[in-house]
């Protein structure tokens, strides 16, 4: 299907709707979806963007500049880490949807909104997302997986709308930088925040660091070893990362790879 027809299949899926909550991360998926439902219901959508310490600063930043620019009513749920994912159990992302969907729906209430939001997409089941379960159980509107929409055709929408985080590389919580069973603390989270801020200082777009005690290991994609291996931004990554704390910094000779803590989940 061409942009526009897709475009169209997405806005009339959602004028179906009297009116709704987007969950509102800021992240492409969840600022296409969010631009999408206020075109459909103008005046009727409210962004929803919940703060936790384990989503990094910027992300909320971010979130907040997308739905000023674009004049739409956002509001911000600020959450502790949920006591039921401090252990980061494998069934973690489960845990901590049910519990930030539950709070964004309880914000939904409040407004007498009956319908929320989501932006899960079609390449999302190609990977170990228990999440997806909590959703269902809280009865969240996943539209691009109702109309079998890709990632991919996200980006090609975002851009073709002139949305200016079209190509804003994907992102998860901190905690999948963590092995499952690490247990979480606000230092560990500080730790690799301010590591994953050193990757975007030097400019290393779509990479990762996984936090494995005091060894930083750097997920970038393949084609920029090169870069960082023979030039001085070597140097520099190895500085600052240890002076985030760690005391190894290891390159992954796979490069960046989406989900990577899931490959020992059966």
């Amino acid at each position: 299907m061409k942009h526009e027809e897709v475009y169209q299949a997405l806005l009339g899926y959602l004028q179906g709707l009297e009116q709704a909550v987007v969950a509102f991360s800021g992240g492409v998926d969840s600022s296409l979806l969010l631009y999408a439902a206020h075109q459909a219901l103008p005046g009727m959508v409210v962004a929803v963007t919940v703060r936790t310490p384990y989503v990094p600063h910027w992300e909320i930043e971010e979130a907040e500049s997308f739905a000023q620019s674009h004049s739409i009513a956002h509001k911000i749920l600020d959450l502790p880490v949920p006591v039921s994912i401090l252990q980061n159990p494998r069934d973690r992302c489960y845990l901590c949807k049910k519990d930030l969907f539950s709070a964004i729906l309880r914000e939904a209430e409040k407004r007498q909104v009956n319908t929320i939001l989501e932006g899960s997409n079609m390449d999302d089941l190609n990977d170990y997302r228990p999440g997806l379960r909590a959703l269902q159980e809280l009865s969240v509107v996943s539209p691009y997986l109702g109309l079998k929409i890709t990632k991919q055709q996200i980006r090609e929408l975002a851009k073709y709308l002139g949305l200016d985080n079209w190509n804003k590389p994907s992102n998860a919580c901190l905690l999948s930088r963590l092995p499952y069973g690490t247990t979480i603390n606000d230092a560990q989270l500080q730790r690799i925040s301010d590591a994953e801020q050193v990757l975007r200082d030097l400019q290393l777009h779509g990479s990762r660091v996984r936090s494995h005690g005091d060894i930083a290991r750097v997920e970038v994609p393949v084609e920029q070893f090169a870069d960082i291996v023979s030039s001085a931004l070597r140097i520099k990554l190895v500085e600052k990362l240890k002076a985030c704390g760690y005391l190894y910094v290891t390159l992954d000779l796979e490069g960046y790879l989406s989900g990577s803590m899931n490959r020992n989940i059966t």
